[in-house]
């Protein structure tokens, strides 16, 4: 039974390390169009409400993603939806950096919101990773002062904090569907981004693009909301943090982003907080 619970707890890092290497991509598909924060929440909520739609119908859960949320489904989506109306727009304020590095700081959320909401208390090992994120993300930012967009760093908090919930949420409702509240953040989106943007103006060209997206952050919140249900919320929302370190290297592999010093230091800080957080607590 022991060794079931650890592999169980072994599939919940995979899947939460999988929905983080996903998640760095997002500023990637952001910057690729000179579509508009609106304009983007649109096409991308499409595309992944619409992909997750057909992922229930494949595997016969539509009723159960879709009828049988309940208060805690509905919960993740109207909190996600929040989350996604701050994400997009702070890539296009901000840099694919500074938002990853803040997202950082959900460690140090979700094991707050844990403990005071479920009682769930952090273990030392988790805790220590989450200092050593909070670290990282202190000298990286320290490289960028006077660099940064307050607007754009707001609302990637906002995000963070969002994230953060959403974590929490699935560990005290395990239970709670993935893939439903997943589509639902996306489709109460909707008519918001059609009202305040001009979906229609958009590049068929960015349209395919946004496809794409729509369909990596689909594969990202099912498996992000799997390996929560698995993992402890201070730990997930630390593996999370993988984005931090990944998601510099592809902006400087495609848009030629050159981190600095800071950067890769706080990074490199970031990244052994997350593998400290993945042995085995006794």
């Amino acid at each position: 039974m022991r060794r079931d619970g650890r592999s169980d707890v072994r599939f919940g890092i995979v899947l939460i390390v999988t929905a983080a290497v996903t998640y760095s991509t997002a500023g990637l598909f952001t910057k690729a169009v000179q579509a508009g924060p609106w304009e983007v929440i649109f096409w991308r909520g499409l595309f992944a409400a619409a992909f997750t739609t057909v992922w229930t119908l494949r595997g016969k859960a539509f009723r159960r993603n879709f009828f049988g949320i309940g208060y805690s489904g509905w919960a993740v989506a109207v909190v996600g939806a929040f989350g996604t109306a701050a994400f997009i727009p702070a890539f296009k304020l901000t840099t694919i950096a500074n938002v990853s590095l803040i997202y950082a700081v959900a460690p140090l959320i979700a094991a707050v919101l844990a403990w005071f909401v479920i009682g769930e208390r952090a273990s030392v090992r988790t805790l220590t990773g989450s200092g050593l994120a909070l670290i990282g993300v202190a000298i990286i930012v320290s490289g960028s002062v006077g660099h940064i967009s307050l607007a754009g760093d707001m609302l990637a908090l906002c995000m963070t904090i969002a994230m953060a919930s959403i974590m929490v949420i699935y560990r005290k409702w395990p239970d709670t569907p993935g893939a439903g509240p997943a589509a639902l953040q996306s489709i109460l989106l909707l008519p918001v981004a059609a009202l305040f943007g001009d979906p229609l103006a958009v590049d068929p060209l960015e349209i395919g693009i946004l496809a794409a997206f729509g369909l990596l952050f689909a594969l990202a919140s099912v498996t992000l909301a799997e390996g929560a249900k698995r993992v402890p919320s201070g730990q997930t929302a630390l593996l999370s943090a993988l984005e931090t370190p990944l998601a510099p290297v592809f902006a400087f592999l495609v848009f030629t982003e050159v981190p600095n010093a800071a950067t890769w230091l706080g990074g490199a800080i970031v990244l052994a907080a997350v593998l400290l957080s993945i042995g085995n607590d006794r």
